[in-house]
């Protein structure tokens, strides 16, 4: 792909609860140091983790609720409202919870939820978890994740089924990238308008991606697949805002020669 080719955002998303459901964005204000705002911003304990929310500091998502071993989390219907911190669960449809996730009777009233629902597969009483600016990512640093479609469309052609690009749960989706181009901009910036972003990590995919966003049912095995045919299990990487910025669908995604 030459250089001064750009390649475009095809998609922007957030994930205010580990595990929960996506929420698209038409455009996202970027900040330096920063994940995408209210990414990941609140987790469900599943048991005893020892979270501090007054010293946040990174843990693996084992202590969470999570897709890895969570399934049907992908069944739920969630939305969070910045202003009121309101998060809404849905099932099927109709509404099953909602609670402000900054008061202890809204946190309440989402944990008891997860405790009548999910107490089969909980290692103690849930609770929901925020750190204020913590990111409860699946690494230790604030990061943007982005996913090639073109990758994703080589996966597809290694499993020979539809893959559903929300299984890998990004930030950022660009197209008109070849295939496992992301790989090559490792330690390269990113410009996206006045935003830079830039790519510190290749993301190594977990069991979770085998869980179709829209039936929870665990239908491939795709990091397997991964595996046998490349050697490894990666797909996507993990940037760095190290300038900030808006960024919209549709925006153009350049490699910078001047970071």
């Amino acid at each position: 792909m030459s250089p001064a080719q750009p390649a475009q955002i095809a998609g922007l998303y957030r994930y205010p609860v580990k595990g929960l459901s996506p929420e698209p964005l038409p455009s996202v204000a970027l900040q330096a140091g920063q994940t995408f705002p209210a990414d990941r911003r609140y987790a469900i304990e599943n048991g005893p983790s020892g979270f501090d929310p007054q010293a946040p500091a990174w843990l693996a998502k084992s202590h969470y609720l999570m897709l890895m071993r969570n399934e049907r989390l992908a069944g739920l219907q969630t939305h969070y409202e910045d202003s009121t911190h309101l998060l809404t669960i849905r099932e099927g449809g109709q509404p099953a919870a909602r609670g402000d996730l900054e008061t202890a009777e809204g946190r309440a009233a989402i944990e008891a939820f997860f405790a009548t629902n999910f107490a089969g597969e909980l290692k103690g009483p849930p609770k929901v978890l925020s750190g204020g600016g913590h990111s409860f990512s699946d690494v230790a640093r604030k990061v943007v994740s982005i996913i090639n479609l073109g990758s994703v469309r080589a996966i597809e052609n290694m499993v020979g089924l539809s893959v559903h690009p929300l299984r890998f749960r990004a930030n950022l989706y660009v197209s008109t990238w070849p295939a496992w181009h992301e790989f090559e901009l490792l330690g390269q910036t990113l410009a996206i308008g006045a935003a830079r972003l830039k790519v510190v990590k290749r993301i190594t995919r977990c069991a979770a991606i085998n869980v179709d966003p829209e039936t929870a049912v665990r239908d491939l095995e795709i990091p397997a697949a991964l595996m046998r045919r490349l050697g490894h299990a990666d797909c996507g990487v993990y940037a760095e805002v190290i300038a900030g910025g808006a960024i919209a669908t549709g925006d153009d995604v350049t490699v910078s020669l001047s970071a």
